[in-house]
């Protein structure tokens, strides 16, 4: 989170009624109060009553209320971020009176991991069908890949797991904790299959409006179940 304001990725307010799907029932009382908070704290810009309102099956002037009693709540002096009114909307962020010390912890944080196209499918490879060796990477890709391996190593990304026992007795590579804490995953189990993986990979391409290609034979399958070694 940006000092001043909420910085997670986030559509803009008029996207959440697509995003955010209607609940079996509409929202009343304590639920209602908590999905608007959650509507507001993932909205990138300030976000109205009328705004909420068809999503949660209430009308506005409810959702204004629910708004204000939030407002009212983010601002005791014991919490750390406030909702307040900006531009018409209500939009969440940190106190002024903190900015100072949240600006000062936001430089001593790791700049945000940015990767290649390459090296991210080389990742998913890696995370697919580990333990898996470089020819077997490169045969999957097609393309070698000796740097970008360098590169995910000193990312601690991946990590070198013995050799495999054929002819030459190649290294086996795979992914890492640090890969789990870099993509929030418990374990590989809750790696995404290979439909979500590929819809996710077009999504990043800006490709969805057009159709797939059959994968080739040699595509990451399933998630295999985790190692020990992996919570290494």
């Amino acid at each position: 989170m940006e000092p001043e304001e909420n910085s997670n990725p986030a559509a803009a307010p008029e996207q959440l009624v697509l995003e955010v799907a209607a609940a079996p029932a509409p929202a009343s009382g304590a639920e209602l109060k908590a999905l608007v908070e959650a509507i507001v704290y993932v909205a990138e810009e300030p976000v109205t009553a009328a705004q909420i309102a068809p999503v949660v099956g209430q009308p506005e002037e409810e959702v204004r209320q629910a708004l204000a009693q939030l407002a009212s709540d983010y601002g005791a002096p014991q919490r750390g971020l406030t909702i307040r009114e900006v531009a018409g909307g209500y939009k969440m962020g940190t106190k002024p009176e903190h900015h100072e010390m949240v600006r000062e912890f936001a430089k001593s944080l790791k700049p945000p991991l940015k990767l290649s196209l390459a090296a991210l499918e080389t990742l998913a490879v890696i995370a697919y069908k580990q333990p898996i060796t470089a020819p077997e990477i490169m045969a999957i890709r097609g393309v070698q890949g000796a740097g970008v391996l360098k590169t995910l190593l000193e990312r601690k990304l991946i990590t070198t797991c013995g050799r495999k026992n054929v002819i030459g007795r190649p290294i086996l590579y795979r992914t890492t904790k640090d890969f789990l804490l870099q993509f929030g995953l418990k374990d590989l189990s809750e790696l995404p299959t290979l439909k979500e993986f590929e819809d996710l990979r077009r999504l990043a391409l800006g490709d969805e409006e057009q159709p797939s290609a059959e994968p080739p034979a040699e595509t990451p399958a399933e998630p295999a179940e985790p190692t020990p070694a992996e919570n290494a």
